[in-house]
């Protein structure tokens, strides 16, 4: 029914060149009905790593859907990281910060912004996601065609993961992450932490999925490089990391995730015009 590339912390400034390169062969060899890139496309916000990036973005089957990751602030200018954090990422990918969503018959992608130009504590590399931000998103996903899979794409992982090398630490992520799952979403689909991971959400129904996807960088955490591809029908999502070999790319691990059911009838898919309480108590 429908299949998705998703891409995740390429880093250009210390990407993995030929895992890159494999991976646009990958792309073009059987182009997926949507490529989705979540965040920290380049390693510090410079000029040149933004150039590459917005070159290597373009060089992927069309439709492309990208977001925007905390290393893709410019890192050593604080006036640029306090008043336009987002602008050099917008000009290379031609995709904007907020807001942002795919739709077809068959698919739903909304777009939320975790990193912040600068944050209220120590460590500017976590997450963040505010309950407007939330409220928003969530109403979009409720108008999802019936039957179409609901994504939310942001960068940091919502709700922590066990066994992932790193923490997204998100402020106020369970509760977005319940007021996704009163909306309906399917999978949160994420970067990040450069492991591959697709598990079940402790919250709501227990059929709303976080879905992270692995580095195309040198950054490796214990795994090598990767990307996953997300296949899906009426009953089952199907995550698939396709991991770098030293010569090619080849299927490593498989997720097969039971898809929630409710939202494929009219009867009982969440109401577009109403708000879940959740939703409604974050107005």
């Amino acid at each position: 029914m429908g299949r998705i590339l998703q891409f995740s912390d390429v880093h250009f400034g210390c990407e993995h060149k030929r895992a890159c390169e494999a991976a646009l062969d990958f792309a073009h060899a059987a182009p997926p009905d949507l490529i989705l890139i979540t965040g920290d496309i380049t390693q510090q916000g410079f000029p040149d790593e933004f150039r590459a990036a917005g070159e290597w973005i373009r060089r992927m089957p069309d439709p492309r859907f990208v977001i925007v990751g905390n290393h893709d602030v410019p890192y050593w200018s604080l006036p640029a990281r306090l008043f336009h954090p987002w602008k050099a990422f917008e000009k290379a990918t031609g995709h904007p910060a907020h807001d942002h969503q795919f739709l077809s018959p068959n698919l739903m992608v909304r777009g939320v912004v975790t990193a912040r130009g600068w944050q209220a504590r120590p460590n500017w590399s976590k997450g963040v996601i505010d309950l407007d931000q939330t409220r928003k998103a969530a109403e979009a996903l409720r108008q999802a065609p019936v039957g179409a899979l609901r994504v939310l794409a942001c960068h940091h992982p919502l709700v922590e993961m066990i066994g992932t090398p790193m923490t997204g630490d998100v402020k106020r992520g369970d509760a977005a992450a319940l007021i996704f799952a009163e909306a309906g979403v399917d999978i949160i689909t994420t970067g990040h932490v450069h492991v591959p991971f697709a598990l079940p959400i402790n919250v709501g129904d227990h059929c709303s999925y976080a879905v992270g996807c692995g580095t195309l960088s040198h950054r490796e955490r214990g795994a090598p490089p990767s990307f996953n591809q997300i296949e899906w029908d009426a009953k089952e999502i199907v995550v698939t990391a396709i991991a770098w070999t030293g010569e090619g790319f080849e299927a490593k691990q498989t997720w097969r995730l039971p898809r929630r059911q409710d939202t494929r009838k009219t009867a009982t898919a969440p109401d577009p015009n109403a708000p879940g309480e959740r939703e409604l108590a974050a107005t």
